[in-house]
């Protein structure tokens, strides 16, 4: 009885401790992952309120939004007389205001022809006699400028001209 005792001593007292594995062979602070015949040891997660060696990220803080803009232009048929207006923050304001443009400069059958928001525009025509302008818009200004002069040609066949060409860029308003 004597002898029992002393062992029991011994273990509880961590003399007589053996070296001792986690559970599936794993080191401490893992444990066994996978399935049959597949084994792998993966790191036991932290748990929630533990401290941990880097704070949680902080999502960004927007500073401000962006505006979008619009531009417009405005064609008198009967004069060709053109009108145009960009940077405005509506359709409507970009639309008036390319129409009194063009009534400006002495055109009293002012009608928008071409709208665009938050791009470039181009406005192309023949060199030589009526017809065949063009207009297209792009995300950039050489964009716009290339696209319109490609196709004024394709549709008259011969050289076209840059008229016009604008941008209506975004406006950033800080909070």
């Amino acid at each position: 009885m004597k002898v029992l005792i002393v062992i029991v001593v011994l273990f509880s007292s961590g003399l007589f401790a053996i070296g001792v594995k986690a559970e599936g062979n794993c080191p401490p602070g893992y444990y066994p992952i996978g399935g049959q015949g597949v084994q792998g040891c993966a790191p036991i997660p932290a748990q929630r309120g533990a401290a941990t060696s880097s704070p949680a990220p902080v999502a960004p803080r927007p500073t401000g939004q962006w505006i979008k803009t619009w531009g417009a232009l405005a064609q008198s048929p009967g004069s060709e007389l053109i009108g145009a207006a960009n940077g405005l923050e509506t359709i409507d304001a970009a639309k008036r205001l390319a129409i009194e443009r063009c009534k400006a400069e002495g055109a009293n059958d002012c009608r928008v022809s071409f709208t665009y928001m938050n791009q470039c525009m181009a406005f192309a025509a023949p060199r030589a006699g009526k017809g065949g302008s063009m207009m297209t818009s792009a995300a950039t200004k050489d964009g716009a400028v290339e696209l319109a002069l490609s196709k004024c040609v394709a549709q008259v066949g011969g050289a076209c001209a840059i008229v016009y060409s604008a941008c209506a860029e975004p406006i950033f308003k800080r909070f």
